[in-house]
């Protein structure tokens, strides 16, 4: 993730104090704050306004608690409070923005309104647009484009774009930052920041760490109000995920970009939320979504790059079917152990292992080590059971983080940063795919993707959920494992041969001993209730003794023996298993000595196994005879004892 946020003195190169926050590069709270603290009267000026501004709201809010209408108006002031941030301007709305993620913060109703924040506002002049273009580039507009329209086409809360051409012939986007913008957001932030930090030490109700929040949102924006920042995340994202089929990332003309002047290569599509647009074109708006789905899987579970705002106009379609990712100012990243956290978080949820995903939420920093989950537990059954349906293809990303979104406002979680990122990029998408296609399952779309990397990442974190997947009270789940292969195969760069071989590699080290044992012993058990259900049905078959039949069902082996067939025939119709694959590995198998020590467990095993039944068939079979007295010296010497 970004570096923490510094707290250097707010002094120029010369040491004396600068006379603007404009000269910012990072965020910074204490330069901030002593700032701000020595110019009282434009904090007081602002804090006037915010007051009259959100006055009518919270009259409104008090008259709703006093009349018991609260929760018949709530979706209205949800609508309300998205109108008055629209009013204050760029930091309020990003504020809405990001608040929408926040369910530890924010009631279900307000998030489904704050998602919908639009930060389209009036544009500025060209003059000042052209005039900050030659202060960064150093050139005026005409000298460096041999075109630039003569109008902005688009213009957001933290700057504007125009269309443009290159002397050499390309098209580019080029995006200029609104003047005074470092300004408006510091004096905000500064405002917001001292109430966060009197809401903390006077509200009790408040659980989570409003300071450190504001921090992470006075970061994120700093981030993106650098344009140069911008240009370098496109380039990290293009060199991590360009190579995916049908992905476009544009080109970032650096000698053209400056910390408030961005040129890119200019992208014509259309929007995602345009489908009869994309159908007249011959393509299948469905299809783009699941393009855009796979990508963002890798973004937030491979390389842990990902990026955080990808809303109806940052991600258009070309016209030869291809997903353009605009507007990188929003990115987050992930470390390993919150990436790896998360797929098992996902294996616990659709399996409904509601204690494992306890667990998940305490490694993921949801919840604090000392949290007691005997109470949380029951509550993710309830919340979970009602949102997942029957099966993986029902999942519903909207009904989940609804449920879950309660749940964290009742019980004590603390949504990460990085977390909250994530749910505003998945709801985002989530939202996307239905405008597109309702019954669209954007889940059961990922979980393909989850399974592959189960079965395939060679990470100890998920080798462990892996097999607490496929294990339980010693016995083995075959329907875990087809079901697994069953989506792992929809999975676009699936590699049965690669799953097969790494498969072999792990079972064969010594992390393998104690699942090879588990196979050995399952196989054992399974053959002998094979051979014993076989042995039955010939004696049936000989003697055709009919009772026999109801003694001879096929029972626990049988299914076992079904799940292994289909598995086999689910292997077989994989793209990659061939003929070629059985003889490279076979002969591998055979040949590790391990293989022989399971083979000698599995005989072991079955002989163990046919004593005991012999031994039980002759005692049963004694104690049913009637008895007849017999004088030996044994029995004697047993009586007279």
């Amino acid at each position: 993730m970004h570096a923490a946020p510094t707290f250097s003195s707010l002094d120029d190169r010369s040491g004396s104090p600068v006379q603007s926050v404009d000269q910012l590069l990072t965020y910074d709270p204490a330069a901030i704050a002593h700032y701000y603290r020595s110019r009282p009267l434009q904090i007081f000026l602002r804090l006037v306004e915010l007051v009259w501004t959100f006055l009518g709201f919270s009259l409104d809010l008090l008259w709703d608690r006093q009349t018991g209408r609260q929760a018949s108006n709530e979706v209205k002031r949800a609508i309300q409070l998205r109108e008055v941030l629209t009013k204050l301007g760029p930091a309020y709305i990003k504020i809405g923005q990001a608040l929408s993620t926040r369910p530890d913060l924010v009631p279900p109703a307000f998030m489904g309104e704050l998602v919908k924040l639009q930060d389209q506002i009036p544009p500025f002049s060209n003059e000042i647009a052209f005039r900050l273009i030659k202060e960064d580039l150093g050139q005026i507009p005409q000298d460096i484009y041999a075109e630039i329209s003569p109008n902005p086409v688009a213009a957001a809360s933290l700057g504007q774009v125009y269309k443009g051409k290159l002397k050499t012939g390309a098209e580019v986007a080029i995006k200029v930052q609104r003047p005074g913008l470092t300004a408006q957001i510091t004096r905000d932030i500064y405002l917001l920041r001292r109430l966060a930090q009197w809401a903390c030490n006077n509200l009790s109700v408040v659980r989570s760490d409003l300071v450190s929040i504001m921090d992470e949102f006075g970061a994120r924006i700093f981030e993106e109000m650098d344009y140069t920042h911008e240009g370098e995340n496109a380039q990290r994202f293009e060199s991590l995920y360009g190579y995916l089929p049908n992905i476009i990332v544009p080109k970032i003309y650096t000698e053209l970009t400056a910390r408030r002047v961005l040129t890119m290569e200019w992208i014509n599509g259309t929007k995602l939320t345009e489908p009869e647009i994309l159908e007249a074109k011959g393509l299948k708006a469905t299809e783009i979504v699941e393009i855009g789905v796979q990508c963002s899987l890798r973004q937030l579970l491979e390389h842990g790059f990902f990026h955080a705002d990808p809303h109806p106009g940052n991600l258009l379609v070309t016209d030869d079917g291809q997903l353009a990712y605009l507007d990188f100012g929003m990115m987050c990243s992930v470390e390993s152990y919150q990436r790896y956290g998360l797929i098992e978080a996902i294996v616990h949820m659709v399996n409904r292992d509601f204690e494992g995903l306890a667990n998940d939420y305490v490694k993921l920093e949801f919840l604090t080590p000392e949290t007691d989950l005997s109470p949380i537990i029951p509550a993710l059954a309830t919340v979970f059971n009602n949102a997942l349906g029957a099966s993986v293809a029902e999942l519903n990303l909207k009904s989940i983080t609804d449920e879950f979104s309660a749940l964290m406002y009742e019980y004590p979680f603390r949504v990460p940063a990085y977390y909250a990122l994530i749910i505003r990029s998945l709801v985002t998408l989530d939202g996307i795919a239905i405008s597109v296609d309702p019954d669209f399952k954007v889940l059961s779309k990922a979980y393909p993707y989850v399974a592959k990397r189960l079965l395939t990442d060679p990470a100890p974190e998920l080798r462990q959920s892996l097999q607490e997947l496929l294990f339980k009270d010693g016995d083995f789940r075959w329907n875990r494992l087809e079901n697994l292969l069953r989506n792992a195969r929809s999975s676009q760069d699936y590699d049965l041969e690669k799953v097969l071989q790494q498969t072999i590699d792990y079972l064969f080290s010594e992390r393998g001993n104690h699942i090879r044992d588990h196979i050995a012993d399952e196989l054992a058990k399974s053959l002998d209730q094979f051979g014993h259900s076989l042995v039955q049905r010939l004696q049936a078959a000989v003697s055709n003794e009919e009772s026999a039949n109801a003694s001879v069902a096929p029972g626990q082996s049988g299914k076992e023996w079904e799940h292994i067939s289909r598995i086999v025939s689910l292997l077989g119709e994989t793209k990659g298993m061939s003929g070629g694959t059985v003889v490279r590995l076979v002969p591998q198998v055979l040949s590790k000595p391990e293989t022989r020590q399971m083979g000698q467990r599995v005989a072991r095993n079955l002989a163990q196994r046919a004593a005991a039944r012999l031994l039980r068939t002759l005692f049963l079979h004694n104690t049913s005879t009637p008895q007849v007295a017999v004088n030996t010296p044994l029995l004697s010497a047993q009586k007279s004892a």
